[in-house]
């Protein structure tokens, strides 16, 4: 029967933790499981059961949690051929784990059976099927993934479709094909799953990876295809390449194809967030540029796109970036005119008139900062203060008069400063920290309000990749009083007096920003 329902397994912390440089903690995978349960996900398959200590652990810690949707699942191999399905030690730590769901990978390939596990293909067979007999006797819910599928169909049809149909003797619940080794086309594995839903009756489920960049196209296909089940990682996170990136998967499936995934188009809202939670465990940098939830996903940088975009949104926006819990930028430089300019402005609460003389003055300083290094498209806090001070709304609230660094045994630095005429000393981790608690101290005093502001990010781009320049450096530091984000840059040959012009334009632009929407609200 044909249903416009998919199902969601997430392996983030199983295949996703496999990717180079990634290692969760247990609070770790704790903390994503409970994001991803949040999301709506219908599996969470958490890691493979006496692999190693940490896993095992999880499998006990997150029974002390009530999960409202997702079901974990404990993931590993089909028998060894020297044991029986009774005797296997990977068959029983997955019943050990207490799990209802398993998902157990075994070949499909003819290739990996007769020259990897150098056994007879109908000994493959016969494993296949003890395997997953053995646990659908233990009342588990048995996810079969045939390993190298569209390889092993593509070399032997009428093997690799026999071990399916081995997998659905066995009272399997779902067939997931995978493309292990991310070497198959979507057009090839639209046909090859075309044929395997009109072969088998089980539900048919895609495990992609993203050898040849096709992980999520391929999901795709693979769903118009008749499969009824996806397997991914957040961000796309995995061995190698990567998996398929279910950030990209899901609001396609539901906002482009129509199917019901997760708990409802609502839950979408949460993906941003429950990326950028996976980026931060997994010790990444969010890619800006990634589809749906990046920066620079719904940002526009051209003055003509800008200005179209607020007239008729979908003139340059496949969706509404709400609608996934991302945000509508614009970038301010030298090729926006001053349309972007203009909206940041209004943000704020000013009346601006696009022909005024003062706001292409602004944007011609900004120009000049840019050409010595400056970038507004991730910070362009910055870039209102010049407008601000061009326009003569800017008040002046932070004088830096006088700042130093003397930097102590290990992390720890001492900064001096002096702040509207006030002089403070602080000890801090590292420069930045230091210079940072030391102008607090002086602000605080006639503005508590800054006890509000974090920071929250902090980056460093080296000579070396900043264009036409030489020798200088550029930070950007991000800011949030909790109820809004802003980001400002520095540009300098010294990586300290970088962060503290970006530090100081930070503070300085919360002020402003504070005073200009109290005069908005009254």
């Amino acid at each position: 029967m044909f249903t416009k329902s998919v199902e969601v397994l997430d392996t983030t912390l199983r295949d996703g933790s496999q990717s180079a440089n990634v290692s969760f903690t247990l609070n770790d995978k704790i903390r994503v499981a409970l994001a991803l349960d949040e999301l709506g996900v219908d599996y969470i398959e958490a890691g493979w059961p006496g692999s190693n200590p940490k896993d095992e652990e999880f499998f006990k810690e997150i029974k002390k949690y009530s999960l409202a949707h997702a079901r974990i699942a404990a993931f590993g191999s089909t028998r060894r051929k020297e044991f029986n399905a009774k005797e296997d030690p990977n068959l029983n730590a997955i019943i050990k784990s207490d799990v209802d769901v398993a998902v157990l990978f075994g070949k499909s390939w003819l290739l990996h059976v007769t020259d990897v596990l150098r056994i007879k293909p109908e000994d493959n067979l016969e494993i296949v099927y003890d395997s997953i007999s053995y646990l659908k006797s233990h009342g588990l819910k048995v996810i079969f993934d045939a390993e190298h599928f569209y390889q092993g169909f593509k070399d032997n049809r009428e093997y690799a479709l026999k071990v399916l149909k081995t997998a659905e003797e066995a009272k399997v619940d779902v067939i997931a094909l995978a493309d292990t080794n991310g070497g198959t086309l979507p057009h090839e594995v639209y046909e090859i799953t075309k044929v395997v839903v009109g072969e088998v009756r089980t539900k048919i489920g895609l495990h992609m990876h993203n050898d040849s960049g096709c992980a999520v196209a391929n999901s795709l296909m693979g769903i118009l295809a008749g499969a009824r089940h996806v397997q991914g990682t957040i961000n796309g996170i995995g061995e190698r390449t990567g998996n398929a990136d279910l950030i990209q998967i899901i609001p396609n499936l539901a906002l482009k194809m129509g199917f019901n995934v997760l708990k409802g188009k609502e839950s979408l809202k949460k993906l941003r967030e429950v990326s950028r939670l996976v980026y931060e465990l997994a010790g990444l940098h969010p890619n800006p540029y990634q589809p749906y939830v990046g920066d620079f996903a719904f940002t526009h940088k051209a003055g003509v796109h800008a200005d179209a975009v607020m007239k008729v949104s979908r003139a340059y926006e496949h969706i509404d970036p709400s609608l996934v819990g991302n945000t509508r930028r614009f970038v301010i430089s030298e090729l926006s005119g001053t349309s972007n300019l203009v909206t940041y402005l209004e943000n704020l609460g000013l009346k601006v008139d696009k022909k005024d003389e003062r706001l292409k003055n602004a944007l011609k300083k900004i120009k000049e900062l840019e050409n010595k290094g400056y970038s507004f498209d991730l910070a362009p806090s910055s870039a209102i203060l010049v407008a601000l001070k061009e326009l003569g709304i800017y008040e002046k609230k932070i004088n830096v008069e006088y700042w130093k660094v003397i930097n102590e045994s290990g992390n720890l630095s001492i900064a001096v400063v002096k702040v509207n005429g006030q002089l403070e000393v602080s000890e801090g981790v590292g420069p930045v920290n230091a210079v940072d608690l030391a102008l607090r101290k002086a602000l605080q005093k006639v503005y508590p309000e800054i006890s509000n502001v974090k920071l929250t990010d902090y980056r460093v781009i080296l000579p070396g990749e900043i264009k036409n320049t030489e020798s200088v450096v550029r930070v950007t530091i991000e800011f949030t009083d909790g109820n809004v984000t802003w980001k400002t840059v520095g540009v300098s040959s010294s990586v300290i007096e970088a962060s503290i012009l970006a530090l100081i334009d930070g503070l300085d632009y919360y002020l402003q920003y504070k005073k200009l929407k109290t005069l908005k609200n009254n």
